[in-house]
């Protein structure tokens, strides 16, 4: 007999060996407000037909917990792919990117017609068809090749060369009906779990909303954001024309020794971005009736905001002005004033942290023309103190403020908009696994935080994944609700920086170790950038964004 210590209830009981999670669901009577969608089990995401051999641990998850919630996703665009390949026979469906509180997608109908309202109505109709049916999902542990072979016949070579490039032994793969599909990551038992989604066409595409987070019996909320769609067609294209439009792809390419080519390629596109920008502030800092004088830059952690800010002041020095820069963290109130979260930590990401009144005073006297001194935030006191930096304005100079809170309305209430020119940085991760399986874009900063944190010394693997929860709550609140107000924005993501980032992120990952509630996202890290084949970094310049996370940047920081 097992030992199995449920989380959930604090107690154990005794099962016999083999048992699925999902009979031994059955057994713990604990309060579940929202359906059971997944479990970790010695902290390893499972799905509920896992048969247990051993004495265990287990968490049973619902949509609230993000381990949760990617189980739901991901079964959700099976049922999607599968419906719409039943509805419309040799159509292909391309999962791109999640947006607007949603997945956008594309559906190529064969012979290349529209997708119409009635198609999706349609489409729709199927799904819930089987969502009643609930049909289950079968998982199939396979050698890597029987996996190629399958998805050969069926045409789906995305796969396959990702598969091809995984280096792995065995392969999982799922069946609906008789569909296969490959995800990875586990999917629920059956359709009849699926009951909260909806789609919608959107743009040039189709945009799945699966359930709210915060309360998984509605669907999220729609929110319109055409900038940044903007910004992820504009980096799809340039994919599609270099034909790198999944990490198969890319994987290939780099084995046929063009990494050196792809990391120029992806330099010269910020670059190109970055000189695009400036060129627009200085054109608009030389309009006579509403002149720029204010540059607000700002983006999530980890986007790259600090290199952004020197590259942008190298190039508007290249069109002729003179930048100024202040940083909002410099007037972060001491620490003894930082707002509380509920557990009585400090809220660092609070607006409330930073003294706006100050800063704003001190922000309008500079662009008055008086001389202002500025303080520099000392993080070990937890204070401001003041060393004699000055700053003034003069004949071309431009004032330049970063930091997570700058596009907030209220920290420049008082100052004229039109004088202010916005920039927004993401990092919005354009290739995808494979045409259904999306790379999640905050992934991408939670590597680049735990690689930068662990090198400075200033944080552990564990301890950034034990923060991040918070971080991205905090952004959620603090920071994307200004992002469709932006002038400009920018992608800093890389087009092969996983490949770069696998060599660094690796042995930083397995420090984390398995007893502890971290361990999950380690784990699923480590799989993750598993699919990526390593590209040293010698080749990364020494100017690139990587370098603030990777270490070797020719700025000052």
């Amino acid at each position: 007999m097992l030992q199995i210590f449920c989380r959930n209830t604090g107690t154990t009981r005794k099962f016999v060996e083999g048992t699925s999670l999902l009979k031994m669901l059955e057994e713990f009577d604990f309060e579940r407000p929202y359906q059971i969608l997944s479990a970790k089990v010695n902290n390893v995401s499972q799905g509920l037909k896992f048969r247990v051999y051993q004495n265990k641990d287990i968490e049973f998850l619902d949509a609230r917990e993000p381990s949760g919630m990617r189980v739901y996703c991901r079964s959700l665009c099976f049922l999607l792919c599968k419906a719409a390949s039943d509805e419309f026979p040799g159509c292909r469906v391309y999962m791109e990117h999640p947006i607007s509180r949603g997945y956008f997608f594309h559906l190529h109908k064969a012979g290349d017609a529209p997708v119409t309202q009635v198609d999706v109505d349609a489409l729709k109709a199927r799904m819930r068809s089987m969502v009643e049916k609930d049909m289950p999902f079968h998982r199939y542990d396979v050698h890597t090749e029987e996996a190629i072979r399958i998805f050969s016949e069926s045409g789906s070579f995305d796969k396959v060369r990702l598969l091809q490039t995984s280096d792995e032994v065995y392969a999982d793969y799922y069946t609906l009906g008789d569909t296969p599909d490959y995800y990875y990551g586990r999917l629920v038992p059956s359709t009849g779990y699926l009951k909260v989604w909806d789609i919608r066409l959107y743009h040039d595409g189709l945009l799945l909303q699966a359930c709210d987070r915060d309360n998984p019996d509605r669907v999220a909320p729609f929110i319109d954001q055409p900038k940044t769609y903007s910004m992820f067609k504009e980096n799809l294209k340039w994919n599609i024309i270099m034909g790198l439009s999944t990490v198969g792809d890319v994987n290939v390419a780099c084995r046929e020794g063009h990494a050196s080519e792809l990391i120029q390629i992806a330099e010269a596109l910020q670059e190109k971005k970055i000189v695009s920008i400036a060129e627009e502030i200085h054109r608009r800092y030389c309009d006579g009736d509403n002149p720029v004088r204010l540059v607000l830059i700002t983006g999530p952690s980890s986007s790259g905001k600090t290199t952004f800010c020197k590259r942008l002041s190298i190039q508007l020095k290249a069109c002729g002005l003179k930048p100024l820069s202040l940083s909002t963290d410099d007037y972060f109130v001491d620490r003894v004033k930082t707002p509380l979260l509920p557990d009585g930590s400090y809220d660092f990401d609070n607006f409330a942290t930073v003294d706006h009144d100050l800063m704003e005073r001190d922000v309008m006297r500079i662009l008055d023309g008086e001389e202002v001194e500025v303080p520099e935030y000392n993080f070990v006191t937890g204070t401001r103190d003041y060393n004699g930096k000055k700053l003034r304005m003069g004949p071309g100079s431009i004032l330049l403020i970063e930091g997570i809170h700058a596009l907030n309305p209220e920290l420049t209430r008082s100052i004229p908009s039109q004088t202010k020119f916005r920039i927004f940085i993401n990092t919005l991760t354009s290739s995808a696994l494979d045409n259904h399986n999306w790379i999640p874009t905050s992934d991408n900063r939670l590597l680049r935080r735990i690689v930068r944190d662990y090198n400075k010394g200033a944080f552990t693997a564990r301890q950034s994944i034990s923060q991040w929860p918070k971080v991205r709550d905090a952004e959620e609140k603090w920071i994307y609700p200004y992002q469709e107000t932006a002038d400009a924005m920018f992608n800093s993501a890389y087009l092969i920086e996983f490949a770069v980032l696998r060599n660094h992120a690796e042995p930083i990952l397995a420090s984390v170790p398995k007893n502890c509630p971290e361990y999950s996202e380690a784990h699923r890290l480590l799989k993750f950038i598993h699919y990526f084949t390593p590209v040293p970094d010698n080749e990364i310049p020494p100017t690139s964004l990587l370098r603030e996370f990777l270490g070797g940047s020719s700025f000052k920081y």
